[in-house]
């Protein structure tokens, strides 16, 4: 069996999501994560089986978790229960939910009996003496406190059409080069997201770790009617995140543009502390990190052509501009029984905060791989090592000297 280091390498990303979407604190989601980590290395004996590893440091993470939310004081209230996730952006990871929005609509009993059953993960004998009251009376409430929250939550059960569709396990690819020369394309998806904002569009997409190629999770996508923000008219999105293994769904909305030459994020939204909060374009010290793409937020260019902003031999980049955007060459990406004849792009404007995007683009516009690099130092600070130490085995790409690590790769529905 594989040690312990390599399995959590494979799995801390899961681990680390599940934590901090449960507890907001940063500070103490890293109590509880070190928590975590310890208690499974002292207990890793006792698992017989690598394939076990994941739903097993769960299982740790959840009852991590439950203390925690034991310790809080008794009078904490519903509302200051913690929803948000790790950051997400246009250059990947993670939401927030919708689940507060539903539970708003809820009666106090209904919400309070849910949040100790599931928040503080207390058993029903427990409620029961915590608010004094017959253990008869606590079954009641909680199975009404269910059926309430179903008839209010908007979604259908996670994954009933999409999980058909992405396998848990992404399959084997190669990239072959091509001697051939790269052609133009247009490129209309919103950066990172895969979508293209225009109304009718939907599709979904999965988040597969690498060496491991197992899913760590997957969106659904949906462009739901016209918005406009600030006279800016443009489109709505939802975009619903689940875990592969069955995970609580997660919700953040967008505001996008599509013309004829552009596509840009105009506002993005989400449920943080059971508060929505919602920045725009004109939100320039919170969005335009995140969300924003060009000067002024114009966007990233529909219309794709080489450049010569980027050259490429083999896996060394040499960028002649900063923040530059440019197809590299053309590729053969051959997937499953699936050949797809693409055009390799790097996106190195993220470069200044550490990542690197290898993007591969069919003749029709469409993402067929995305593949996040991260800088060799990226978050050392949390990670306490370099990428190359915890992914060894994991490609390298290098941007005018610097080594970037791939961390893990993007697939749509429509390259299956």
């Amino acid at each position: 069996m594989e040690s312990f280091e390599q399995l959590l390498i494979e799995h801390r990303g899961a681990v680390e999501r599940y934590v901090r979407y449960r507890i907001s604190s940063k500070s103490d989601a890293d109590d509880v994560l070190q928590e975590v980590y310890i208690s499974a290395f002292r207990r890793f004996e006792q698992l017989r089986k690598a394939e076990s590893f994941k739903p097993w440091i769960l299982s740790i993470a959840r009852n991590k978790c439950v203390d925690f939310m034991r310790s809080r004081p008794d009078e904490l209230a519903f509302d200051e229960l913690p929803e948000n996730a790790i950051a997400q952006s246009r250059f990947g990871l993670i939401g927030d939910s919708a689940v507060a929005e539903t539970l708003d609509m809820l009666s106090f009993n209904d919400k309070q009996i849910l949040e100790l059953c599931y928040y503080s993960g207390l058993k029903q004998t427990e409620i029961a003496q915590k608010l004094r009251i017959p253990l008869g009376t606590v079954k009641s409430r909680l199975n009404t406190a269910k059926k309430n929250f179903r008839k209010n939550y908007p979604y259908p059960p996670k994954g009933a059409y999409f999980m058909k569709r992405l396998p848990k396990t992404m399959s084997s690819y190669t990239i072959i080069p091509q001697n051939e020369a790269p052609f133009s394309v247009k490129w209309e998806e919103l950066s990172g997201w895969f979508i293209v904002p225009r109304l009718g569009e939907k599709l979904c997409w999965g988040m597969y770790d690498r060496p491991s190629q197992k899913g760590d999770c997957y969106y659904e996508m949906e462009v739901v009617g016209k918005a406009e923000i600030h006279g800016i008219e443009g489109v709505e999105i939802i975009a619903r995140e689940h875990e592969f293994g069955g995970g609580a769904g997660v919700e953040r909305r967008f505001t996008a543009q599509l013309t004829e030459t552009h596509c840009r994020f105009l506002a993005e939204s989400h449920i943080e502390n059971g508060v929505k909060k919602i920045t725009t374009f004109l939100d320039s010290d919170d969005f335009m990190p995140k969300w924003g793409i060009g000067e002024d937020n114009s966007g990233n260019e529909t219309r794709l052509a080489p450049k010569g902003y980027i050259e490429r031999q083999g896996n060394k980049l040499a960028a002649k501009t900063e923040n530059a955007v440019d197809i590299v060459g053309r590729y053969t990406v051959e997937m499953g029984k699936r050949s797809f004849d693409t055009v390799c792009v790097i996106d190195a404007s993220g470069e200044s905060e550490g990542v690197l995007i290898e993007q591969f683009i069919d003749e029709g516009g469409r993402t067929v791989l995305w593949r996040r690099f991260n800088a060799d130092d990226w978050n050392i600070e949390s990670n306490g090592r370099t990428w190359s130490e915890m992914l060894p085995e994991n490609e390298r790409l290098e941007l005018n000297g610097r080594v970037f690590v791939h961390w893990y790769d993007c697939i749509t529905d429509r390259v299956l």
